[in-house]
């Protein structure tokens, strides 16, 4: 890393030691965010942390615009895996430690039988090459020298996996990069929150899931009403219970409707069979928002200023999607509505179009699939060489990513593997490694384990069961190179709008929302789709594919296109 580093890292009782080349000190969080602010000014300094959502976090708090950052967590599941990344596992992994015998932490009663000599007084490393156990817990009180310590454990840490990343790929210090600033993004996403209108919010929640209950018996009698209006087209079943799936087969059994499941994709097809299906399916959207988005939602969850908020993370442990808590992720379509940027702004929402096939034609090297992608649409040239109709190329492509064979798919995907040999072949050497548990790597050098996908199953149900890995390796490969462009397009929107006075508020796969003055509306989607073509460049290291982005302004979520 050619950037000098400076650890910033905090003690539970709110105590920061900041640890850099020229001088160390341990301030107060106020203190400490101040002068990484000075830092952040001259333009080269990047911070190392164990763990953004703990030690960034006075950072976040003093709205300070860190670009540069190694976060020592999203750095460790990048070479390794996994979710467990504490400091002692992140510490253990890079350099070469069994983490299997990572010592315990103190337990502070009689049959704690840790001794002196296992953790050093002066510092975090014991003479076992571990570090202590206690160190960053949230019980941890240590002295302005161990703190000291602490931090410049984290930049040993952070250079040692900077090295391994180098020898991952070329493109992995990069890739740690970006994650690390997605981590920052997190704690400020959870800092700022969505902007909700209430007033439509709760009208929303009212016409799906009834009006706000007054007790307990008026719950009762609204749930009873919500459930009347699909027990009308069943006389003689009024007492099934709607929320038990064996007595909805059996009442959809006696309408003559007999399905394997209730599911909502096998429901679908019989919405015309008879009216008590279509209801069904209307009371499920409707029962959703009452139980998971109602009124008891809205008042935990939205704040006293109108901002939805829960918590972020980076990547999910698998194939290192961006997640967030509380209804942010999986709002229904209904609510959306709802989503209203505050007066006096808008929302510039940009979708990437067509992303997974995309990242196919540059994880895979195919020179042929890469010139479809200079299309708008990249399906209709597919479509030309494949002599076949677009929605027939659309749905080839989507299931060579998906492991799909069978149907209309299955033998346009023999036309696929004749024109575009380079991107299957790639697809399904990761299907081999999945059915053989053997790990992958994304584009940016994410591990993929694959040893613990299915791995506990009966003998009899192998196959099946490999099968079943071959299909998500075969997508995890493209899904989590995706998730790492995105992650390092939303940090280079974030850094290129903050003087527009935007603000990201949603990260929503490959879609993002952005907060900003009204005023600025056209310059900051402008600069939206400017940060595409410039990250899309640096992650790719290249101009061969051509990635594309659907940015509109709007004032409402629910305004944006499909």
């Amino acid at each position: 890393m050619a950037s000098p580093l400076v650890a910033f890292v905090t003690a539970p009782d709110g105590r920061v030691a900041l640890v850099g080349p020229e001088a160390s000190s341990v301030l107060t969080a106020a203190d400490a965010a101040a002068r990484a602010q000075e830092l952040v000014a001259q333009g080269s300094t990047r911070f190392v942390w164990w763990a953004a959502a703990v030690d960034a976090a006075p950072l976040v708090a003093a709205r300070v615009p860190l670009a540069r950052g190694w976060d020592v967590a999203e750095a460790h599941r990048l070479l390794f895996g996994g979710w467990d990344a504490s400091p002692q596992t992140a510490w253990a992994a890079v350099h070469g430690l069994d983490r299997g015998a990572l010592p315990e932490a103190s337990r502070g009663d009689l049959f704690d039988f840790h001794t002196a000599d296992e953790s050093p007084t002066d510092g975090v490393v014991r003479p076992d090459g571990y570090l202590t156990p206690d160190a960053g817990t949230p019980t941890w009180r240590p002295p302005d020298p161990v703190l000291l310590a602490w931090g410049r454990a984290a930049i040993d840490c952070a250079t040692a996996q900077a090295t391994a990343l180098e020898s991952v790929g070329p493109r992995s210090v990069a890739a740690a990069h970006s994650e690390s600033a997605a981590a920052y993004l997190c704690v400020e996403l959870a800092r700022d929150g969505l902007p909700i209108d209430r007033g439509a919010a709760e009208a929303l929640i009212a016409a799906s899931a009834g009006p706000r209950p007054t007790d307990e018996g008026d719950a009762r009698r609204i749930r009873a009403e919500r459930d009347a209006a699909v027990l009308v087209h069943t006389p003689g079943r009024e007492s099934t219970d709607l929320r038990n799936p064996v007595q909805v087969r059996e009442l959809l059994a006696s309408v003559g409707v007999v399905v394997p499941n209730t599911r909502k994709w096998v429901l679908e097809p019989f919405r015309d069979t008879h009216p008590v299906v279509g209801a069904l399916l209307e009371w499920r959207k409707a029962e959703r928002i009452a139980t998971t988005y109602g009124h008891t939602w809205l008042d935990t969850h939205v704040g006293p200023d109108d901002r939805l908020r829960g918590g972020w993370t980076a990547c999910d442990g698998a194939a290192g999607r961006m997640t967030a808590q509380n209804g942010l992720h999986n709002l229904p379509a209904a609510l959306r509505p709802a989503v209203a940027a505050r007066p006096g702004h808008v929302f510039v929402r940009a979708d990437l179009g067509q992303i997974e096939p995309r990242v196919l034609a540059v994880v895979a090297g195919d020179a042929a699939f890469a010139a479809a992608t200079r299309a708008d649409d990249l399906y209709a040239p597919v479509a030309a060489t494949l002599g076949v109709e677009r929605p027939v190329a659309k749905i080839a492509v989507l299931a060579a990513m998906y492991g799909q064979r069978s149907g209309a798919a299955g033998e346009a995907l023999k036309g696929l593997e004749r024109a575009y040999p380079v991107a299957m072949g790639y697809l399904d050497d990761a299907y081999a490694a999945g059915v053989r548990r053997e790990p992958l790597r994304t584009f940016g050098g994410r591990l993929i384990r694959l040893d613990t996908v299915l791995a506990d199953v009966p003998v009899e149900g192998a196959a099946a069961h490999d099968a079943a890995r071959g299909r998500f390796a075969r997508n995890a490969v493209i899904q989590g190179s995706a998730a790492e462009l995105f992650k390092a397009w939303a940090a280079t929107v974030r850094a290129t709008t903050r003087d527009l006075g935007a603000q990201i508020v949603l990260c929503l796969h490959d879609e993002l929302l952005v907060h900003v003055p009204q005023e600025h509306a056209e310059e900051a989607r402008a600069r939206v789709v400017t940060a595409l073509d410039d990250s899309a460049r640096r992650w790719t290291g290249s101009t061969q594919v051509r990635f594309v982005a659907d940015a509109s302004v709007i004032h409402r979520w629910s305004e944006a296109k499909d």
